[in-house]
């Protein structure tokens, strides 16, 4: 278990003033916290803390790259099921993503400038976490609950056809024939019943112009159809994968994405 002598923290923010005036603040108000790393970059906060395992995240909500929500949202994907999930700190300049979020959630937040009563808070509130050392499963849980309501909301009227080149010809599927997206570096690839196309866009981007109610995120790199699910399968593990119809491979379904088939 860990002690409060040898707590650890990472901290993330892309301003260099903020990130020093934080670590600042930390050592005089918990000079016992050890600071492990300072990052200024979604992609980074990610590697970081996987290589380093901190006891607890600063994460700032807007960064370059990945946005704290994303890569708080990717660790909870890739995070060892035996171990204990970091408590999380969303910093943040916008009140819209505190206040009403954050009552009795897993995460706590700062809003900048970051004053040292406020901080201070947060401090104890964290030390109480820690020496409550509860299921770290379960509030990784509340967290992955969290994440979903935080994440901002889009209207934008949905396609209805997909473009994708094929050649020197481009090809329209119609938006109801494809049975799940997936990402490809800088692609994404769209797989129908007998066919599959590379698009040259991000999942990011294709999110806000797809129809939720008929295409599911399952994973990071994963939209499917859910009209074309066949089954929901629970491994020995607990890894839940997905049965398509129309197609011979499943789908793995994320810890992140696992709340949508509950009920299934």
């Amino acid at each position: 278990m860990t002690t409060s002598s040898n707590l650890r923290a990472l901290i993330a923010e892309d301003e260099p003033i903020l990130a020093a005036a934080l670590l600042q603040a930390l050592q005089r108000l918990w000079p016992e916290l050890q600071i492990v790393a300072s990052v200024d970059n979604g992609q980074a906060v990610v590697e970081q803390t996987l290589k380093q395992r901190p006891d607890i995240l600063f994460l700032d909500i807007k960064m370059p790259g990945k946005s704290g929500l994303e890569a708080a949202q990717e660790l909870a994907e890739e995070w060892p099921e035996n171990e204990a999930f970091p408590l999380i700190v969303f910093v943040t300049a916008y009140d819209e993503y505190a206040i009403s979020a954050f009552e009795h959630a897993a995460a706590d937040y700062v809003l900048k400038p970051i004053s040292d009563a406020r901080l201070g808070k947060t401090i104890a509130r964290l030390q109480q976490r820690l020496q409550q050392n509860g299921d770290g499963n379960a509030a990784l849980d509340r967290l992955i609950d969290q994440l979903h309501n935080m994440q901002p909301r889009t209207s934008i009227e949905p396609l209805t056809v997909i473009r994708a080149a094929v050649g020197n010809q481009i090809r329209m599927i119609p938006i109801n024939e494809v049975i799940y997206f997936e990402a490809s570096d800088k692609y994404i690839n769209v797989v129908t019943a007998d066919s599959e196309s590379l698009i040259r866009t991000s999942l990011k981007e294709l999110l806000p112009q797809i129809d939720s109610r008929q295409f599911w995120q399952v994973h990071r790199g994963t939209i499917v159809n859910h009209q074309c699910i066949q089954m929901a399968i629970r491994d020995e593990n607990g890894k839940l994968s997905l049965k398509l119809r129309g197609r011979g491979e499943s789908l793995a379904v994320s810890r992140v994405f696992a709340h949508l088939f509950k009920q299934m």
